[in-house]
């Protein structure tokens, strides 16, 4: 897992170096909401030297970043119709499944059908806060709960990942085996 990674290097380099690990491991601690966003420019307010430190994206702008790049890309399957549409005939081409809380009681039982199904395709499921949300994110007119984000291929047909898509992977596989997904809150604009 990257994050794993990023610790055990900060440790190293820190080791090396002689600074205090554990500032450096605390300040790599990820809660539920955030996900570790490296931060190129410093700016730890010191004496000009924040020891490479990561700064913390709220997971909700992370995901708004790679659902509008997606979107741009036309990567986005857009709709819980044709998210089951699209996935019953090519599970494999997709990485990730935005779900949000349905007030209809018949989309909510598509909803858990379409959540199983993705469990078994091992398609990282994210659960957020707001169908007005994710579909303004989406330019879509209606609202909708449901949202399929497509692997990107390059032209030798090998998957590739952005890095805002390893930065969800890494949030998913936190919490890949919960009983209960946490709701993520995506920004208001």
């Amino acid at each position: 897992m990257v994050i794993a990674t990023k610790i055990r290097t900060s440790s190293i380099s820190s080791t090396i170096e002689g600074g205090d690990i554990d500032a450096k491991l605390a300040n790599l601690f990820l809660d539920s909401t955030t996900t570790g966003k490296e931060n190129v420019g410093g700016g730890g307010g010191g004496g000009g030297d924040d020891g490479g430190m990561m700064m913390v994206e709220p997971i909700g702008a992370t995901v708004r970043r790679a659902l509008v790049a997606a979107s741009r890309e036309d990567r986005a399957i857009v709709g819980l119709s044709e998210s089951i549409n699209a996935l019953s005939k090519t599970p494999e081409d997709f990485l990730f499944c935005f779900l949000a809380a349905s007030g209809n009681p018949a989309n909510h039982m598509h909803q858990v059908l379409l959540e199983a199904f993705c469990f078994e395709h091992d398609i990282y499921i994210i659960k957020v806060d707001s169908a007005e949300k994710l579909s303004r994110m989406l330019g879509t007119p209606r609202v909708e709960s449901c949202a399929l984000l497509q692997k990107s291929w390059s032209e030798g047909r090998t998957e590739t990942i952005t890095d805002v898509e390893d930065q969800l992977v890494d949030y998913c596989e936190e919490h890949w085996e919960a009983p209960i997904k946490p709701i993520v809150k995506l920004p208001e604009k």
